[in-house]
């Protein structure tokens, strides 16, 4: 059963459940017939995929701030989970300039009040705490990033995450480091993820669909950057994978693991929009010469993700094709056609599940 079967009627926790990662990787657990306790603040955008997909109906709706310690070890211990995700965070690099100390409070305090209430728990647990590829001390290399690779950051966000993955890395050797220990921990660094639903600012996607979906020009920072995109469902895929392999092998306890498209899958921006611009009827863009730019931004990071490869089984499933195609019809049918969302995400869920079964991911399977 060493596959998707196992989380069914299982207790799981999604902590960030409201926002646009946390809310497809609750829909997918919905769908498998886990018992879901998701623990958020209020969705972080209006309108938001968790809102506009019903992603509250039943679960364990909770609203409840990561850096209250106390609140989150009550919620915890008495609903004792099987599995935990963590990727309640701040999650937007443009955001942690302005308020640098709720993305470190968050971000690290948060990490830490989970590894201090995971101490507390009698029960056998998997969890998977999610940080980001942006882990990685940047040099902008065209090599891609390997789990064992220098961490850092040049922005607060990126600092936050690092830091993150230093204090779990601290907590499984001095709390968690029984070769039987109950809790068994791993670190999840993904790439830029697209997807309906997202309507975050200063990212590509969402801004292109704010502009045509009132008929206007989208304006483009750095078309010619590059990132390693990836549909949401291939990295909420890898969590789901990791975790389903730390039930199995205990090896994998206190393990990092990159999740990201092969590095010559990688496209720039100005790509990105002209595949939307093919399903998007009268899609147009403009070249912004003069961006307001007052952060850093990296121009290149890449991921390598061979180890997920051969220790999990695991790769990306979509071509860049169907990624698109999935992204833009979502997108397009929330602003002109009205249709129940709900259906359209657990249509494209299942649609991801099986295409990964029909191309050989065995931990996709239900049965």
């Amino acid at each position: 059963m060493k596959n998707l079967k196992v989380f069914k009627n299982s207790r799981v926790i999604v902590t960030g459940h409201t926002g646009f990662k946390g809310s497809w990787l609750t829909a997918w657990l919905k769908l498998l017939g886990a018992e879901v306790m998701g623990m958020s603040l209020n969705p972080p955008t209006n309108p938001s995929h968790f809102k506009v997909s019903k992603i509250n109906k039943n679960i364990k709706d909770i609203r409840l701030d990561i850096r209250d310690g106390k609140k989150l070890e009550k919620k915890i211990i008495a609903f004792k989970p099987n599995f935990v995700f963590h990727l309640a965070a701040q999650s937007l690099v443009r955001l942690s300039y302005d308020n640098p100390l709720f993305t470190w409070q968050t971000n690290v305090l948060g990490t830490l009040n989970v590894l201090e209430s995971l101490r507390k728990l009698k029960n056998a647990c998997n969890v998977v705490i999610v940080t980001s590829d942006k882990c990685y001390f940047n040099k902008e290399v065209h090599r891609g990033y390997k789990e064992d690779d220098i961490l850092g950051g040049n922005d607060p966000y990126s600092g936050s995450k690092a830091s993150a993955e230093l204090l779990v890395k601290s907590y499984v050797s001095s709390f968690f480091n029984k070769k039987n220990s109950k809790v068994r921990i791993a670190t999840a660094r993904a790439g830029n993820v697209i997807g309906g639903g997202d309507w975050a600012k200063d990212r590509i996607i969402p801004d292109c669909v704010r502009y045509w979906s009132k008929g206007k020009k989208a304006q483009l920072r750095n078309p010619k950057s590059t990132r390693p995109w990836q549909h949401v469902l291939e990295a909420v895929g890898g969590y789901l994978c990791l975790a389903i392999n730390l039930e199995f092998n205990p090896k994998l306890h206190g393990e990092s693991f990159n999740f990201g498209p092969n590095l010559n899958k990688e496209r720039s921006v100005i790509e990105i929009v002209k595949s939307m611009g093919f399903y998007w009827k009268n899609a147009s863009w403009k070249i912004n010469s003069k961006p307001k730019k007052n952060f850093y931004e990296s121009a290149l990071l890449r991921l390598n993700c061979n180890k997920a490869k051969k220790l999990l089984k695991w790769k990306c499933v979509l071509n860049f094709k169907e990624m698109m195609e999935m992204v833009t019809f979502w997108y397009y049918n929330y602003y002109f056609k009205s249709r129940n969302f709900d259906f359209i995400t657990k249509k494209q869920i299942k649609f991801y599940q099986s295409l990964a079964i029909k191309r050989g991911l065995k931990w996709a399977r239900i049965f």
